[in-house]
């Protein structure tokens, strides 16, 4: 049975902390160094309900992608959210572990498992990190399709593959338009539209796109875009990074129970599609729509389900 500081030795090896921007957050937030572990769960945001699924879990460990204290704080009142959810970990033996943009370069790392989760072919990083010798490290993935397809039928793949939210995936663009070369960035993307363009890629797959830079982006090319939820788009990585630990744990024979959250934490609840009559100056175009029913976690699914391959 390893030690905490174990475990989180071998995590620092994967997402090593100094690789991370110098304003980010990451490693290890709370736990005890000497207390052993068996089970951990990933999750993408530190919050109350992954805290809570933890301690129903009787887990040790929460690795999480997003940082709990990103700006610091004076304290960890419980009156707080953030100081209830110390408080709850704390309570209950619990370590919390970080690791976000050190996560995000990574080989493999976050935009690696969203190309993974859309079966794409990765070419190379989107920003390599020049201090990688192998050129596989950086922000975001230059991508191949295996085929050509529109950029709406990449689009409902993109909403049938990654988890389902209340904000679906959104297309700028044409939609009919043929798309071979994708760049790929899992999280907030709209500040990479200079190196998007510089790739010479045919689409874009990012979240958080904003009406200034998505129209700016549309007026310089036919770059076509598609904003997908936050969350969904980091998802896939908590899937990628335990497999990564249930192989160590084999290798070190640690006997981890490696979980992946299913809880979905994306903050938005509801949508609406517009129905107003107004009249435009143009025909909208159609918004990319697809039958089938996600297979990833959706609001209803609270519970959290043990990554394939890691120990039952």
């Amino acid at each position: 049975m390893p030690r905490l500081s174990d475990v989180l030795a071998a995590l620092d090896a994967l997402w090593p902390p100094e690789r991370a921007e110098q304003w980010d957050a990451v490693g290890t937030v709370c736990g005890d160094p000497d207390a052993s572990v068996t089970r951990v769960l990933f999750a993408v945001d530190p919050v109350r309900e992954i805290a809570d699924e933890a301690v129903e879990l009787g887990a040790e460990l929460i690795v999480t992608h997003h940082p709990l204290y990103l700006r610091g704080t004076t304290t960890v009142a419980a009156s707080t959210f953030k100081g209830r959810v110390v408080h709850t970990l704390i309570k209950h033996d619990i370590a919390l572990h970080v690791a976000h943009t050190n996560a995000d370069t990574a080989d493999p790392g976050v935009s690696d498992a969203l190309a993974g989760a859309l079966d794409l072919r990765i070419v190379r990083p989107l920003v390599p990190d020049p201090t990688d010798p192998h050129g596989r490290r950086g922000l975001g993935r230059v991508c191949e399709l295996d085929r050509p397809a529109t950029l709406r039928d990449l689009a409902a793949r993109v909403a049938h593959r990654l988890p389902a939210t209340a904000q679906g995936v959104r297309i700028a663009g044409d939609p009919d338009a043929l798309v071979r070369t994708v760049a790929v960035s899992g999280g907030s993307g709209d500040s990479l539209f200079d190196q998007v363009r510089a790739a010479g890629v045919d689409a874009f797959l990012t979240a958080d796109l904003r009406h200034h830079p998505v129209s700016e982006a549309t007026q310089h090319s036919p770059l076509g875009l598609i904003d997908a939820a936050h969350w969904a788009t980091e998802w896939p990585w908590c899937e990628q990074a335990a497999a990564q630990l249930d192989e160590i744990s084999d290798r070190h024979g640690w006997d981890l129970r490696v979980h992946v959250s299913k809880t979905v934490t994306d903050p938005w609840t509801s949508h609406f599609a517009p129905t107003s009559t107004h009249p435009v100056t143009h025909p909208a175009p159609n918004p990319a729509t697809h039958s089938s029913q996600s297979t990833h976690p959706t609001s209803a699914s609270r519970a959290a389900v043990d990554t394939p391959g890691a120990p039952n």
